[in-house]
């Protein structure tokens, strides 16, 4: 499947890689919106991180974000990415009211006109563009640490960093 996606784009990798016959400006990264497909994506930009990083120095690479809960009473209806956004939204467009709920249980289950309103169409679609922000070295090694062969690198990331975690979903 990276072979058929790498023979898609066109423009190779390391050090063949070409800009010029990249054939697509956008290429848009679309998982669902749950733990699953938040670690597909981070696998996929870690290619695209080894593989093809002038693809991301182009801003060619986006990660679509496509909403975990839709909320309805009568013709009001509003998206929400996640249950504090959710209850947000309940507090403030939705207040004293009982709203229909649905949380979308991936991308394959939601109902095409949705799915084409919120995430599909460019005039409504939520984009966010993959950057890299610190030095090249420094988030080479981040990556290499958490995504490498060695997975006590990992447990020592999580053990480090399991105090910022505000926002979990088990």
């Amino acid at each position: 499947a990276i072979a058929d996606l790498i023979q898609a784009l066109g423009c190779g990798t390391r050090e063949r890689y070409r800009d010029d016959d990249l054939r697509y400006d956008k290429i848009i990264l679309m998982t669902d919106a749950d733990v699953d497909g938040a670690h597909i994506a981070s696998l996929l930009m870690t290619f695209f991180f080894q593989e093809m990083p002038q693809l991301i120095d182009g801003g060619h690479l986006y990660l679509a974000m496509p909403p975990l809960y839709r909320i309805s009473h009568g013709p009001k209806v509003a998206y929400a990415m996640n249950d504090a956004h959710r209850d947000a939204i309940i507090a403030s467009e939705f207040k004293g009211k009982k709203p229909d709920i649905t949380r979308f249980k991936g991308l394959g289950e939601m109902p095409y006109v949705h799915l084409r309103e919120t995430t599909m169409d460019k005039r409504t679609r939520t984009l966010l563009q993959v950057r890299v922000k610190d030095d090249q070295d420094a988030t080479r090694s981040t990556v290499e640490r958490l995504m490498g062969n060695r997975p006590e690198a990992r447990f020592e990331f999580i053990q480090e960093n399991a105090a910022f975690v505000t926002d979990l979903d088990i």
